[in-house]
């Protein structure tokens, strides 16, 4: 009787592994477009620079059609604000972390004074800048 003797196989069996992956990829394909959050509003259009600093989450003041104003922080984000408890919260928010940028998605329709003025509160507030959001030109 001759023992059957195996050599000692040094592959590693990758299949499980590129299916924890694939299942990976599409969780994050589905969640990306959910980590957008915001109000609804119609962006211009405009060629411009992403911004560079990806460390802060930054404070998004949306401005609607009907002038009502949105901040992107806490429970109720859908909700309309003033814009005197906006600006406190940013006030705030930016004396504890000075670095936070400040940015403003103004709809396409909303008067240019509107923006203006909003851009100036949030200066008043505190906010060494204040971005404005516009979508990529299409193509």
């Amino acid at each position: 009787m001759t023992p059957n003797k195996r050599k000692p196989m040094a592959e590693i069996n990758v299949v499980p592994y590129i299916d924890v992956m694939l299942v990976l990829l599409v969780v994050f394909m589905v969640t990306a477009p959910l980590l957008m959050q915001g109000v609804k509003v119609d962006l211009p259009q405009a060629p411009s620079a992403p911004i560079d600093n990806k460390e802060d989450e930054p404070l998004i003041v949306s401005v609607k059609t009907d002038g009502t104003y949105y901040l992107n922080l806490g429970q109720n984000q859908q909700n309309p604000k003033p814009l005197k408890e906006i600006t406190d919260t940013v006030s705030k928010i930016l004396r504890q972390k000075p670095a936070t940028p400040v940015l403003v998605w103004g709809d396409t329709a909303v008067p240019y004074g509107v923006v203006v003025a909003l851009m100036t509160e949030l200066q008043a507030a505190g906010a060494p800048s204040v971005g404005l959001v516009t979508d990529p030109p299409r193509i």
